[in-house]
């Protein structure tokens, strides 16, 4: 049975986006890498050739990948008035032991990336935090076992 990946609206977007990339403009350079390889003679040491192979491969996995990933999704469309936390949503939060807070969305495995403040819905945190509202102190335990306290402090 197949996966299903939960996906944000833009999420569902970019996918799209870089499989046409994939399928225009990466395909036709490459194929133009492995004629211009080809040219050069002897395959069995062209090191060129090669590498566009392997490039090809990477293309050709990349778009199969992406494909499945597009048939097999849903997309989540956060009613924008709720200030319940869910998938799309914007939440501020402020952790309690160090005071420190931040401003981060709620979004599915596939589009989670820390350092872009883009927090899987399926992370410890985000599991805590999916259905509370402003003003509400959360507990998850985090990845080292840790009991943390963070206070919803908005959510856009």
């Amino acid at each position: 049975m197949e996966n299903t990946y939960k996906l944000t609206e833009a999420g569902y977007e970019q996918l799209k986006a870089e499989l046409e990339e994939l399928k225009g403009e990466k395909r036709i350079a490459n194929l133009q890498e492995l004629k211009e390889a080809r040219a050069q003679g002897d395959l069995s040491e062209n090191a060129d050739y090669d590498a566009a192979r392997d490039e090809q491969a990477r293309i050709e996995a990349r778009i199969k990948e992406i494909e499945n990933v597009l048939k097999n999704s849903e997309i989540i469309r956060e009613n924008s008035r709720s200030k319940v936390i869910g998938m799309g949503k914007t939440v501020v939060v402020k952790f309690l032991h160090n005071n420190f807070e931040t401003e981060f969305a709620i979004v599915g495995r596939l589009e989670a990336n820390p350092m872009k403040k883009r927090v899987s819905n399926e992370s410890p945190l985000g599991k805590a935090l999916i259905g509370s509202k402003k003003g509400k102190i959360v507990s998850y335990k985090s990845e080292t076992g840790q009991e943390i306290n963070v206070e919803v402090i908005d959510v856009k």
